[in-house]
């Protein structure tokens, strides 16, 4: 198995997936993509139940990784997954479950890892598999992020004391919730660097974006990713989409639907992959929040990102995007997988007119049928009569963004749109992450569980930091040398 970028030509040559691993983008900007998807059938997926059922959810990942991993030998990749997923990680031995939501509707419970957010799913892979191979290389690396609220978390919890990983993470300063800025910013780590940049989450993934196009820096600093453009934290993603589908089904060519709320479309993007592998996923609901940007795209053909002042401050603020990511690679097999048309697209096209339009090919024409999507968006009045709504009827808090599917499988069926059920919506993170929201809903918050108390009076630790690349680039420069100092320092 090899991958190449979505913005290279037909002549390029194919990397690894260890590789690509510790790069994270592709040196022409591009995100990296198999040159295939593996293909399932019915045995396969006989036998991927028996093993969730027989062995658990660390099993199952091993065998679905291993489709896309050949650098890593079985045994080293079994381990690897094991200690992902051990027991005590994640607060249900079975790391994934799934709950009746009533109206056709499954809850995908994959917010049981340490911080609370789908996001340890993956990150916890990601940090296994980046010890590992920066130990079998005898190198280090720089890990340069953005988060918009949960990803950030479970990446720092994820990277915290693994050899030769130094974290800095970015923040649009004062647009997280207040537990998800104490989650991050309490970590007492020297290698963990919080970065509240001034604006918002679309500004911050530039700078990650433009520190990693600096090849030059980027290979004196080892830099890499853990955000979702990174192809293994996705991959890791497309695990639980296979255990949630056998989860909510008897028969191995039973198709149900997906609703998954998205900002940058990672998540979503991974149930693509899924599909695309042959996992009878009938339809991908694509739920957004006022950031209506990838909705807007599905529905017209025309993508158009916002600029910070139109990017708006909501009640489901990991959803506050504005330029997914992760949407370059689906539009890669959108067109073909024609790499010189994607850089037309994302790097001529949005730079001059900030949009791209798609309506009027006819692959465009076929994305429903092709590829089963269908997308919606809500308001914060619909998020929390949503919470409301699922709290009254079955005594089951989810938070604003979980919310946020629910509602826009509701509407489409509303409006006459049709699909398999059960759809299940994947749940974002726990709800005691957003205690302000919950009280407003509901006139009580969330018990909090006793590994969280008491989080936000703890000491914390972030800089400050302008929008601008060169402060960023002097400042991982500057810590850096001093954790190189330190230890000659001390002696």
């Amino acid at each position: 198995m090899k991958y190449v970028s979505t913005r290279g030509t037909a002549d390029q040559t194919p990397r690894s997936f260890c590789d690509i691993l510790l790069e994270g983008l592709a040196p022409d900007g591009g995100l990296y993509v198999p040159e295939r998807y593996p293909r399932l059938d019915k045995a396969t997926l006989a036998d991927w139940r028996r093993t969730l059922t027989e062995d658990g959810y660390p099993a199952l990942a091993f065998e679905v990784l291993r489709l896309f991993i050949d650098d890593i030998s079985d045994a080293d990749l079994r381990r690897l997954t094991q200690h992902a997923y051990a027991p005590g990680k994640f607060s249900d031995p079975k790391v994934v479950t799934t709950a009746d939501i009533g109206d056709g509707m499954a809850l995908g419970r994959i917010s049981n890892g340490p911080t609370a957010a789908f996001k340890d799913m993956a990150m916890q892979l990601l940090g296994e598999l980046f010890e590992f191979e920066l130990g079998r290389r005898g190198q280090v690396i720089t890990i340069v992020g953005a988060t918009s609220g949960d990803t950030g978390s479970a990446a720092e919890y994820a990277m915290k004391g693994k050899r030769g990983v130094t974290t800095f993470m970015l923040t649009p300063r004062g647009r997280m919730t207040p537990f998800q800025q104490a989650q991050m910013f309490t970590l007492d780590d020297p290698r963990i660097i919080n970065v509240a940049v001034d604006g918002v989450f679309d500004d911050c993934q530039d700078l990650v974006k433009a520190v990693n196009s600096d090849l030059a820096f980027k290979a004196e600093h080892h830099l890499g990713a853990v955000n979702s453009i990174n192809w293994a934290r996705l991959v890791a993603q497309v695990v639980y989409y296979v255990a949630l589908w056998l989860r909510v089904t008897d028969s191995d060519d039973q198709r149900v639907s997906f609703a998954v709320p998205s900002g940058n479309f990672g998540n979503i993007c991974a149930g693509h992959v899924a599909r695309e592998m042959g996992l009878p996923i009938d339809t991908l609901v694509l739920a957004t929040n006022e950031n209506n940007v990838l909705d807007e795209f599905f529905r017209t053909g025309v993508y158009r990102i916002r600029t910070g002042a139109e990017t708006h401050e909501t009640s489901s603020p990991s959803m506050d995007i504005s330029k997914a990511s992760n949407f370059e690679r689906f539009v890669f097999d959108l067109l073909g997988r024609d790499g010189e048309r994607v850089r037309q697209l994302f790097v001529d096209e949005l730079s001059a007119t900030g949009a791209f339009d798609l309506s009027g090919l006819p692959e465009f024409g076929t994305l429903r049928e092709r590829y089963g999507f269908v997308s919606g968006s809500s308001t914060h009045a619909d998020r929390l009569d949503e919470i409301r709504r699922l709290f009254e009827s079955r005594a089951i808090i989810i938070d604003p963004h979980t919310a946020d599917g629910v509602h826009v499988v509701r509407t489409l069926r509303a409006e006459g749109v049709a699909f398999a059920e059960p759809a299940v919506v994947l749940e974002t993170a726990l709800a005691v992450k957003f205690s302000e929201t919950i009280n407003e809903a509901l006139g009580h918050d969330v018990e909090r569980p006793a590994s969280f108390a008491g989080l936000e009076d703890l000491p914390r630790r972030v800089v400050d930091l302008d929008n601008d690349e060169d402060a960023l680039k002097a400042l991982i420069r500057d810590t850096l040398a001093a954790l190189r100092a330190a230890p000659a320092a001390e002696a």
